[in-house]
């Protein structure tokens, strides 16, 4: 028998508090607390992300279902929906804490592409490694001279690491 209390939805919603937490059928689940190299990265891909045109915003909940609520580090799309997504965006982006398990990033990419996302991205700030996912393929690594793809939309890992 689990001692942990469950939380109405709503109740969800309307916190403000910290830790940032994700929601996951009615238990609150704090992400790891972020290191100043993941703040950075974040911001630099929110950075290029948006001098490519589109919105690109950083820790905001999206509601995949009245069970389920993410907060990827980054997400874009033409346009995101406010006041947070409940249809699919364009690209989701994990970057790694220290001490997250890569397959942590990769379940929730799982649950992003079964939700609808087409692309999703993994970031390593300290291995400086990264995965690219397409809806239609498994993960690729992409290597330290290449580029993150989503459609268009690009990120070069040098722009990154340089």
């Amino acid at each position: 028998m689990s001692n942990t209390a469950l939380v109405p939805l709503e109740e969800y919603l309307s916190r403000s508090g910290k830790p940032i937490c994700e929601y996951i059928d009615g238990v609150l689940r704090p992400k790891p607390a972020p290191t100043t190299l993941h703040g950075l990265i974040e911001f630099l891909v929110v950075t290029i992300l948006r001098q490519q045109g589109v919105d690109a915003l950083a820790e905001v909940w999206v509601k995949l279902s009245n069970t389920r609520v993410l907060v990827p580090d980054v997400i874009a799309a033409p346009n995101i929906q406010d006041p947070y997504p409940t249809e699919p965006v364009t690209l989701c982006v994990e970057i790694r804490s220290p001490g997250d398990p890569l397959s942590t990033a990769f379940a929730k990419y799982e649950e992003y592409r079964s939700w609808g996302v087409p692309h999703c991205w993994v970031i390593d700030p300290v291995k400086q490694t990264e995965w690219d996912y397409h809806s239609e393929s498994d993960p690729v690594r992409v290597e330290r001279d290449g580029a993150l793809r989503a459609g268009a939309l690009v990120v070069r890992l040098n722009d990154l690491f340089g």
